[in-house]
């Protein structure tokens, strides 16, 4: 694990698209919006902001920060409905990882019920718009820093 606090946020396919894809659902803030949330929620931790519509590229991104980060937040969008490779990669970590979404797919359509990511995830955070961002971001700071704690080491 990193010296310094580095956080990746790493988000699913169509997220690109944010302020323009079904802005009833979405809201219409851009990725850009949500990655200069972030970073100020990260309150000077490292930020590593990423994200594909490629679901090997998202899981090249989740070994990465099994060696390079603190903390995971993750949006893994269309693909934690479906991805067990994901939920594979995941369950590699040792670091805290918090799910988010923009939207509740809880209130949404029965196939997006099933989270492939809530079972290895500290916690989900979801239905609050960019807000689910902030909170979860800070919340797996949090986590790294407890965790940190625990052990000894400082973050």
């Amino acid at each position: 694990m990193p010296e310094q606090t580095v956080l990746y946020v790493l988000n699913g396919p169509n997220l690109n698209l944010l302020g323009a894809r079904e802005p009833d659902i979405y809201g219409y803030e851009t990725l850009a919006d949500v990655q200069a949330l972030c970073e100020r929620a990260a309150g000077g931790a490292t930020v590593v902001f990423r994200q594909t519509n490629h679901e090997g590229e998202l899981i090249d991104w989740v070994h990465e920060a099994r060696e390079k980060a603190t903390a995971l937040v993750l949006n893994p969008a269309g693909y934690g409905h479906t991805s067990v490779a994901l939920l594979d990669a995941l369950k590699a970590l040792n670091i805290p990882v918090v799910e988010c979404h923009l939207s509740n797919p809880a209130a949404r359509e029965r196939f997006r019920h099933r989270s492939y990511v809530s079972p290895v995830a500290a916690g989900v955070v979801s239905g609050f718009g960019p807000f689910s961002y902030e909170l979860a971001v800070k919340a797996a700071l949090r986590l790294a820093q407890e965790r940190a704690a625990a052990s000894g080491r400082s973050v």
